[in-house]
């Protein structure tokens, strides 16, 4: 058996994937590391401690905030303020950016965005929820504070983006742009593991993730693909298979490993979307085209779109390849203003 290697060991041994670093990278990527095993723990106490359900107010997206939510966004900010490598951060649960103010974050070269608890109210069901992430170069004079330009960069300008699934064990996975790779936390020794090099999603897949109901709601283009889905026997005689968990971290890493394809369309009561760009969009887009996947909003690719606020929402497909091809042409034979 090959001796493991650690999260640690990994970044240090790839820095000379980072052309304009010099260590600042590596030291950001370990404090997110750190911030990642602060919540697993607590995530793993929820039903032995106050820290499940809700805070009894609504975040700047107007959605119910968990007690998790608030605790991770605080963990997460505070680690990343720590390190002196970010000048400022962007989260789902903050209403505008935070400007780090110490001289050392000033001089700092990065900004970061994150979705710090995804998924959160399966906590209290004890279902998978996870964190995103994703690192940007900023665009504005280092030494002064971050602009709200240096936030909204388009995806194709990502340095680094990553997940930290929590779920029958604790995973981040992660890309600078040379591959995705997985690393799985071990509780016995307080590290990360690598486990998973060189991730790719298989060209096709049996599995399909949506919410179904909201079916009634859907473009016609993706009720179209539903039905295809449920009633396309393939020549192997394995049929599509239905699975969607509610958190898009767990969806995707299963879809990930097992090639799939995720939907979460624009609907009627949600014209542009629910997923944020920024957030989840953007990271995972960089992640699954890393892997050889696709991702779009059912016409562009993600990656190219230009943000125009914090918390843009848009729709988002994304998945293996063979099987975004095929949703793409039922989104193009049937418009998306067809309910």
């Amino acid at each position: 058996m090959s001796e493991l290697r650690t999260l640690g060991e990994f970044i240090v041994e790839k820095q000379h994937d980072f052309p304009h670093a010099s260590g600042e990278l590596s030291s950001l990527l370990a404090s997110i590391r750190l911030a990642a095993k602060i919540v697993n723990r607590e995530i793993n106490k929820a039903g032995l401690v106050d820290i499940t359900g809700s805070t009894g107010v609504d975040n700047v997206q107007g959605e119910e905030q968990q007690k998790l939510d608030a605790f991770a966004n605080e963990k997460f900010k505070a680690a990343l303020e720590a390190r002196d490598q970010v000048c400022g951060v962007c989260s789902e649960e903050e209403d505008e950016a935070i400007v780090f103010s110490k001289e050392l974050n000033r001089n700092a070269k990065y900004v970061v965005l994150m979705d710090p608890l995804d998924g959160s109210s399966n906590i209290d069901v004890n279902v998978s929820v996870g964190t995103i992430f994703t690192i940007y170069r900023r665009v504005s004079p280092v030494g002064s504070p971050p602009t709200q330009e240096d936030f909204l960069q388009p995806g194709n300008k990502q340095v680094a983006a990553g997940y930290v699934v929590y779920g029958s064990s604790t995973m981040l996975v992660y890309t600078t742009g040379n591959g995705v790779n997985g690393f799985t936390y071990d509780p016995s020794i307080g590290t990360f593991c690598l486990s998973h090099e060189n991730m790719t999603i298989p060209k096709d897949g049996k599995i399909y993730s949506i919410n179904e109901g909201n079916y009634i709601r859907f473009p016609q283009g993706v009720k179209k693909y539903i039905k295809y889905c449920q009633e396309n026997v393939p020549e192997d005689n394995r049929p599509y298979t239905s699975r969607y968990i509610g958190s898009l971290v767990a969806d995707f890493h299963r879809n990930l490993l097992k090639g799939g394809v995720y939907l979460y369309p624009s609907t009627q009561s949600h014209p542009q979307g629910k997923l944020r760009l920024l957030y989840e969009c953007n990271p995972m887009a960089f992640l699954i085209e890393q892997a050889g996947g696709q991702a779009t909003d059912g016409k562009t690719r993600i990656l190219d779109l230009k943000p125009t606020e914090l918390h843009q929402r848009v729709p988002l497909f994304i998945g293996s390849t063979n099987m975004m091809n095929t949703v793409h042409e039922f989104l193009e034979k049937y418009p998306d203003s067809d309910y």
